[in-house]
């Protein structure tokens, strides 16, 4: 990127997950004639990254661009993200926004930008990026992206119709990325795309094989993967869980605990198998997390027992749980039985109090070596995350930002492990 104070500003707002903190990293490393600043009251021009998962992440994303007529350097609006296809032509048409652009042409954004007037430009599902990331503005880890897309059809799923199907980048560009990355001082790789365990479908490959290669490149220490099918967990990636380079956590999308629950979403996994999987996983010392969809459509009371018990017999230590937020254009948006929110509500309580608990047991039986990556300098502590995906609070005269730390001795608190660094 080249900064001049002459250049127009540019400020982005990404809203979503970690593949739209990679897209916005391509965007960034497209721009040649603008300057990125990181405070949208400098901004000429505001690019709204968007996430339109549920129904409430539009209405976010909305609010934000209202909250944005209300700044004094009234800013150019650009919208893209998933957001485009299902709520970019009415943000357009009602002149909220000054310009849409979607996925396959974010890697055009310098030249989009110049267009002085409005502009719409869709794109394709089909395209991949070529950018090579070489840096990412305020991050210590590195975000990977493998691939883009995601063939499954889970019910109240409305990402395969914004982002289209599994589609994989070649993987010289992956290994390539990783390369420049580590070369910049990059040590903790992160891979994302909207469904990471399908990669390498239809070209040969797998995830497994790119791991081992990723694995050769000098300055590799740790690799995180997103979230997984409990399918794409094969043989072939099952030898190297106990690899060096491989962080002793998995998120793996379970979604639900009850076979009948599962059913309704239009899920693959089973919760025998998936059991099965996770204490296979935990008994190799790995800690594991789970996305958790509470009150879907259909969630009697007598289901949610059921999933909680078996909640109970997972080892699992970390969640990404949410109510379910209906999702327009989706089969569970037309769906009957729908779930009052206050239960909804407390079923989620029910279920974070579960496994906080669980983490806290994980911490607390598990007191090995710590690994940490430092991240940040908050109120004179650095906080990092350990190998286990656990945050740890660091006190240390040293300034320890962006090192790794390793730690023999240290706490275990409610919610993070506490240490000092001598």
């Amino acid at each position: 990127m080249n900064f001049s104070t002459n250049k127009p500003k540019v400020f982005f707002k990404t809203f979503g997950c970690r593949t739209n903190i990679f897209d916005t990293q391509v965007m960034m490393s497209n721009l040649k004639d603008f300057e990125v600043t990181q405070d949208e009251k400098d901004a000429n021009i505001v690019i709204i990254n968007s996430c339109t998962v549920t129904n409430s992440a539009d209405t976010t994303a909305r609010s934000y661009i209202n909250g944005l007529k209300k700044l004094g350097n009234n800013p150019k609006v650009i919208f893209t993200g998933c957001g485009t296809r299902t709520k970019g032509e009415k943000l357009f048409s009602e002149s909220k926004i000054d310009g849409l652009f979607g996925a396959s042409e974010k890697e055009n954004i310098n030249e989009l930008l110049k267009i002085d007037e409005k502009f719409f430009k869709l794109g394709d599902l089909k395209s991949l990026d070529k950018t090579v990331v070489e840096e990412f503005v305020g991050k210590s880890r590195a975000f990977i992206k493998i691939q883009e897309g995601c063939d499954f059809r889970c019910s109240y799923c409305i990402i395969p119709h914004v982002r289209g199907d599994a589609r994989s980048y070649e993987e010289s560009v992956i290994l390539n990325q990783v390369e420049t990355l580590a070369q910049n001082g990059f040590s903790e790789f992160i891979l994302t795309g909207t469904n990471v365990g399908s990669y390498g479908k239809k070209m040969h490959t797998s995830l497994a094989k790119l791991l081992k290669k990723m694995a050769l490149i000098k300055g590799v220490k740790r690799i995180r993967m997103g979230s997984i099918e409990p399918i794409q967990i094969d043989d072939e990636f099952r030898e190297l869980i106990n690899e060096p380079f491989m962080a002793k956590h998995l998120h793996i999308a379970l979604q639900h605990t009850s076979k009948d629950m599962l059913k309704i979403m239009n899920r693959r996994n089973k919760v025998l198998s998936d059991l099965e999987l996770f204490e296979f996983l935990s008994q190799n010392g790995y800690a594991l997390g789970t996305d958790f969809i509470v009150g879907h459509p259909g969630e009697t009371k007598e289901l949610w027992e059921e999933a909680m018990k078996n909640i109970h017999n997972f080892p699992l230590t970390h969640i990404h749980a949410f109510t379910y937020s209906k999702r327009d254009g989706t089969p569970s948006a037309s769906m009957k039985d729908i779930v009052k929110g206050d239960i909804a509500k407390d079923r989620y309580i029910e279920l974070v109090e579960i496994i906080k608990q669980k983490n806290y047991e994980f911490r607390k039986n598990n007191q090995v070596k710590l690994e940490v990556l430092v991240e940040q300098e908050k109120n004179g502590k650095y906080l990092g995350f350990d190998q286990f995906f656990n945050q740890v609070e660091i006190e240390s005269s040293e300034d320890l930002l962006g090192d790794w730390v390793n730690l023999d001795s240290y706490l275990v608190k409610d919610v993070k492990n506490e240490a000092k660094f001598r």
